[in-house]
């Protein structure tokens, strides 16, 4: 005779399976990058999901951090691989070192201003912990050894919109890992 605990756990196991099954064949999809969307820093939204099908390459910044000047890498990212479909989009964050304190006046002005940036930039975000953005809690349980650690933290996301590549503060934007990354990301369909 069952008693009521296993007929609890036999009904649970009946319906979670063809779940598991389904998920494990591909039947069920998982959440990609182009489920979130961003603040603007200038007002309106950027919604990943504009951009779904085409690379993306998602950097923190900050505008007082000894790697602000990676600013001027990324606007030549943009400039060189935008017509083939790559969108660079910076999120500044005052995570490290308090290096992003300002609003979004003295955000453009270092980003647009001081090193000429045309591609979407957010509105300041928080990257790390139990507070961060969405997205980044996302790439986070993606790539738990491969969070942000400090400002310029590199997810290069593919064409079917997971973490692709993870580049580190130091590699910058211009480096040959970084451009080769990207021309493989760009060439798969």
């Amino acid at each position: 005779m069952m008693n009521r605990r296993t007929m609890l756990a036999a009904a649970l196991a009946g319906a979670i399976a063809p779940a598991t099954r389904a998920f494990a064949d591909g039947g069920m999809s998982r959440i990609s990058a182009y489920a979130f969307s961003f603040p603007a820093l200038s007002g309106d939204d950027i919604r990943l999901a504009a951009f779904t099908g085409k690379p993306l390459l998602v950097v923190n910044t900050a505008s007082l951090c000894g790697y602000t000047p990676q600013y001027a890498g990324l606007q030549e990212l943009w400039g060189e691989f935008r017509e083939r479909g790559l969108t660079v989009i910076g999120v500044p964050s005052n995570d490290f070192g308090g290096q992003e304190p300002g609003g979004a006046s003295e955000i453009s002005d270092t980003a647009h201003h001081q090193y000429g940036v045309t591609f979407p930039v957010t509105a300041k975000a928080v990257v790390v912990g139990a507070k961060a953005h969405p997205f980044y809690k996302w790439a986070a349980d993606a790539r738990p050894r491969e969070v942000p650690k400090w400002n310029f933290h590199k997810y290069l996301i593919g064409r079917d919109g997971y973490i692709a590549e993870v580049f580190p503060s130091a590699v910058a934007p211009t480096d040959t890992r970084v451009k080769t990354a990207i021309a493989k990301a760009l060439a798969d369909s």
